[in-house]
């Protein structure tokens, strides 16, 4: 059975750090790209950060330098660190499996995250 599950979420206060994990299984972990996305109410899903297979990142301008995603291939697991966070950062936040040759993806069911100001 494939699971992607997301854990961490919570209400922190703005300036604050909160830190979420996706715990991956069911499938290679190691080859498959990783990403965090958020969809806060009545806007579309997007792009937070990303973490390949080779390790390679990349990050959505509004979270760069306060956010760093990072993987651990033996414990099947990836992380978001989140650093100085606000309000506009309030969302759910789900992750996202790609197997960039086949186009396979698998999607977390999210977590909240609420920033109060």
């Amino acid at each position: 059975q494939v699971r992607v599950m997301e854990s961490g979420g919570g209400l922190v206060e703005a300036g604050g750090s909160l830190r979420l994990s996706c715990a991956a299984s069911g499938f290679t972990f190691r080859s498959y790209d990783m990403a965090w996305h958020r969809e806060a109410p009545g806007n579309q899903r997007e792009l937070v950060a990303v973490i390949t297979s080779g390790h390679t990142t990349n990050y959505a301008d509004s979270v760069k330098g306060r956010f760093t995603i990072s993987r651990d291939n033996v414990k099947n697991t990836v992380y978001l660190q989140m650093n100085s966070l606000e309000p506009e950062d309030t969302a759910v936040y789900y992750c996202h499996a790609q197997y960039r040759t086949y186009g396979t993806d698998y999607w977390g069911k999210g977590t909240l995250v609420t920033v109060s100001s």
